[in-house]
């Protein structure tokens, strides 16, 4: 019989860390993003959707967006007592991504339900393609 191991690509020595999460958490944000995100492209506009549970975005969330990047800053308020266990995380919460060339920053809208963030962007001008063929000569050609 064989069983299915839970391995974090993220991490070099996952187990370790599950074991002894609590003494790592300040390591947490270097092995890994503490705000979960995904993006695509729908109806023209850029969409980045993230995770952000148990937050009150009026008080909690800021979301800058500029230079090429989105940055998203929560805070989920909360204690972990010693008495029980818990996965959730409290504190501060923050993650930057690079938005895709040609998103226009100044035309964003977003909106938070259910616990998910979801930001969209306009494009400016015609959206280009991500990578285009560059023909190389060689010599005597």
């Amino acid at each position: 019989m064989s069983s299915i191991l839970h391995r974090d690509p993220k991490t070099v020595v996952p187990d370790l860390i599950d074991w002894f999460e609590e003494p790592f958490l300040t390591l947490r944000p270097y092995l890994g993003h503490a705000i979960k995100v995904e993006d695509y492209t729908e109806d023209g506009r850029y969409v980045l959707r993230a995770e952000l549970a148990g937050i009150d975005p009026e008080k909690e969330l800021e979301v800058w967006a500029g230079a090429g990047y989105l940055t998203i800053r929560a805070m989920r308020p909360g204690k972990v007592e010693d008495k029980h266990r818990t996965e959730f995380r409290y504190g501060p919460f923050h993650r930057t991504v690079e938005l895709p060339p040609g998103v226009d920053t100044d035309d964003a809208t977003a909106g938070y339900v259910n616990g998910i963030l979801t930001i969209k962007f306009g494009f400016k001008g015609e959206r280009q393609e991500a990578m285009t063929r560059v023909q190389v000569a060689t010599d005597g050609k």
